[in-house]
């Protein structure tokens, strides 16, 4: 952007933004200049709109003589402009009290519903990448070529998998098999165990190497099922929200990507990189069906280390400095009561 706004420009941008977040009607230089306080003839404020309108911060639409924020005047109020309302103790309190750590996906659940009744838009949690791998295995002899694949995950999970074999095995060899990977593998990923034991394999007898590599192929399958999935709370409340509703291809669009998933999935992955909160406004996120929305998302942790994200998927009309606190503080308390439990 060649020319720097000035503060004049800043203060009406600021102003127009927060008048149409709050009414949601295309704000006119006459109604400008009695908010803003300023000291300013309308002319000079048509003057600073139409600068605001070039350098694309603002648009009229077609149908009224106000204007809009574009998506880069959202991101320039968000980035420059706004002074985020921390919530206050009292709040906190209540949502602290929601959060029971039960069991994990309930958590994920609960922080997921909160999210959505707060902001009234729709609550998003990716649950907990879980570590691959695993703590410990035992194979269980089944019949003449079945055998039972006892999978314990680091959180002390229990995974079970039949395994179908060409060759019957003794209970001697299912314990020296299982000895074998527990004392060389704990803690790797199956897939992490593939590539190391290629080599091995070559040293062990040859009628194991099959029984292992049926269990690290069932291994691998447990651990992609057992990966991320995202929960979303309250996407019916989108269909209340005028700028999203007059438009029913592009809600289409949107309940579409709730449903499959992957490409959410991917732009939430990309936020738990992130430090702190981040925010998608519009286009900004890469996905069509999000044009017209915003995404607020904050990471979360167990014990120090990162594990998925909360957000939220509302219209680019809304109130950020309420959103922005609200993710930030639910992906404090959900990690807090992750740790705990």
């Amino acid at each position: 952007m060649s020319n720097p706004m000035n503060e004049r420009a800043q203060l009406l941008l600021k102003t127009l933004v927060e008048r149409y977040i709050s009414d949601g009607q295309p704000v006119g230089s006459r109604a400008l200049s009695k908010i803003a306080g300023l000291d300013l003839s309308p002319a000079s404020i048509r003057n600073v709109m139409a600068d605001l309108e070039e350098m694309g911060f603002i648009s009229s639409p077609h149908t009224s003589a106000g204007r809009i924020p574009t998506p880069r005047g959202y991101r320039f109020f968000v980035d420059t402009l706004l002074t985020v309302k921390p919530l206050d103790r009292l709040e906190i309190n209540q949502l602290e009290g929601q959060l029971h750590p039960n069991n994990t996906l309930q958590l994920v659940g609960s922080a997921s519903q909160m999210l959505s009744e707060l902001t009234r838009f729709a609550g998003v949690v990716v649950t907990p990448r879980r570590s691959a791998g695993f703590r410990h295995i035992e194979f269980l002899h089944l019949s003449e070529k079945r055998i039972l694949l006892i999978i314990v995950t680091p959180q002390g999970d229990v995974q079970n998998r039949i395994l179908f074999t060409d060759k019957h095995y003794s209970a001697s060899e299912l314990v020296e098999a299982a000895n074998y990977l527990n004392q060389n593998f704990a803690g790797l990923t199956f897939i992490e165990i593939r590539n190391r034991i290629q080599q091995e394999l070559r040293d062990i007898r040859e009628d194991m190497t099959q029984l292992m590599a049926v269990a690290l192929e069932a291994g691998s399958q447990v651990e992609s099922e057992t990966d991320t999935q995202v929960v979303i709370s309250g996407e019916n409340k989108l269909l209340n929200i005028d700028d999203l509703s007059s438009n029913m291809a592009r809600l289409r669009n949107l309940f579409d990507l709730f449903e499959r998933k992957t490409g959410l999935l991917q732009l939430l992955d990309i936020s738990s990189r992130a430090q702190g909160v981040q925010l998608f406004i519009g286009g900004e996120a890469g996905l069509s069906p999000l044009d017209e929305c915003s995404v607020v998302t904050a990471p979360y942790e167990v014990d120090g280390k990162i594990v998925g994200t909360v957000g939220v998927i509302g219209p680019t009309r809304m109130a950020y400095e309420r959103v922005i606190p609200i993710v930030d503080i639910t992906a404090k308390l959900l990690s807090s009561a992750l740790s705990q439990h």
